[in-house]
C-alpha cells in the first residue's frame, strides 16, 4: 500500500460528506460515489474524483469507505458484481461506518474473507454536527493489521479511535451508546415536562441541569439547542427507530430484557405518527409536554 493510500468513499449525506471533506482536508486523494449530486458536487469543489460507479470507485482505492442508512443499503453496495467486495483489490481495506445489523455485517465479513479484502466495523458515534468539526468517535472491530494501517486516516476526521476486537465488537458497541443516548433523552423529555407543569422557567431549567452533576457532553450539546427549542435533525425519529430495532433485534437473539428501550420505541413512532419524524429525536420534549397538558410551543 502506498505511503500516501487512495481512498474511495460511498454514501456522502449528512455524516458521509463532512468526513470525506476533512480526509481530503488532510491530503489524501479521494474518488467518491454517492447518489447526492449536491455532495458529490461540493466534495468535487474541495478536491475530490467522483466516480461513475460503486464499482469503479472500489476498483480505484486502497481503502474503501461507506457510510449507509441501513442494512439493505449496506448489502447492495458491498455484495454482489457491482459492489465493493467484486470490486476492490486484492489487499485493500473496507471500512464500514453506518449503524447497521451485527447479522449482515458479518456476512459482509465472510465475503470479504474470501475475495482477500479486510474488513473493518467501524460505526461513528456523534452527529452530523460533531462530524463537521472532526469530533466523533469511531468504533472498530475487524482485523488488527487493517486497523493499525488505516488509524491514520481515521484520525484525520476524528476525535478518537477505539479497537474493540476481530469480529462484531464495534457493531454491539453502537448499540450499547445509542440504546443509552436514546433512552436518556426520553427520561430528560419526562422530567422537562415535570419541571414545566410546576412552574420552572425554561431556561434556568436547563441552565441549572447542565451545571449538575448529571451533566455531559451530550447534555450540554441538548440543552444548547433545547433552549431556543430547536429541533433540527442531528438524528432525525425516523432514523432513530431504525437503531432502536436493531437494539431490540439484537437483545432478543441475546436473550436480553430491555423494557425501558420497547418503551423509547413507542415514543418514536408517535413521533413518527404526529408528522415529527424527520425533526431531531429530542422532539419527543414536545409529546411529554402535550400528554402533560402543556402548549409545546412554549418555553
Amino acid at each position: 500500500m502506498a505511503l500516501r493510500p487512495s481512498i474511495g468513499w460511498i454514501g456522502a449525506g449528512r455524516m458521509g460528506a463532512p468526513m470525506a471533506g476533512l480526509i481530503l482536508k488532510a491530503g489524501y486523494p479521494v474518488l467518491v460515489s454517492t447518489r447526492s449530486a449536491a455532495s458529490r458536487q461540493s466534495l468535487v469543489e474541495q478536491g475530490a474524483r467522483a466516480a461513475k460507479s460503486v464499482a469503479e470507485c472500489a476498483r480505484g482505492a486502497d481503502l474503501v469507505f461507506s457510510s449507509l442508512p441501513d442494512d439493505d443499503a449496506l448489502r447492495k453496495v458491498a455484495l454482489g458484481a457491482e459492489g465493493v467486495l467484486a470490486n476492490a483489490r486484492r489487499g485493500a481495506i473496507f471500512l464500514e461506518t453506518s449503524t447497521v445489523s451485527p447479522e449482515v455485517s458479518a456476512e459482509i465479513g465472510r465475503e470479504a474473507e474470501q475475495r482477500d479484502v479486510a474488513y473493518l466495523r467501524a460505526p461513528i458515534s456523534g452527529n452530523a454536527a460533531s462530524a463537521r468539526l472532526g469530533e466523533v468517535t469511531v468504533l472498530v472491530s475487524g482485523p488488527e493489521a487493517a486497523w493499525r494501517a488505516a488509524k491514520p486516516v481515521l484520525e484525520t476526521f476524528s476525535q478518537a479511535q477505539v479497537y474493540l476486537g476481530a469480529e462484531e465488537q464495534a457493531r454491539y458497541m453502537k448499540l450499547v451508546a445509542n440504546a443509552i443516548v436514546i433512552n436518556t433523552a426520553q427520561g430528560m423529555a419526562e422530567a422537562l415536562a415535570l419541571g414545566r407543569k410546576n412552574g420552572l422557567d425554561w431556561n434556568l431549567m436547563l441552565d441549572t441541569l447542565a451545571q449538575s452533576t448529571i451533566a455531559s457532553p451530550w447534555l450540554k450539546a441538548k440543552v444548547r439547542l433545547l433552549k431556543p427549542r430547536d429541533f433540527t435533525p442531528t438524528m432525525t425519529a425516523r432514523l432513530i427507530l431504525k437503531d432502536i430495532d436493531l437494539m431490540l433485534a439484537a437483545a432478543g437473539a441475546s436473550d436480553v430484557q430491555m423494557p425501558l428501550t420497547a418503551i423509547t420505541r413507542e415514543a418514536m413512532r408517535d413521533l413518527i405518527a404526529t408528522g415529527r419524524g424527520e425533526e431531531d429525536y429530542m422532539a419527543t420534549v414536545k409529546l411529554s409536554e402535550e400528554r402533560s397538558g402543556l402548549a409545546a410551543d412554549e418555553g
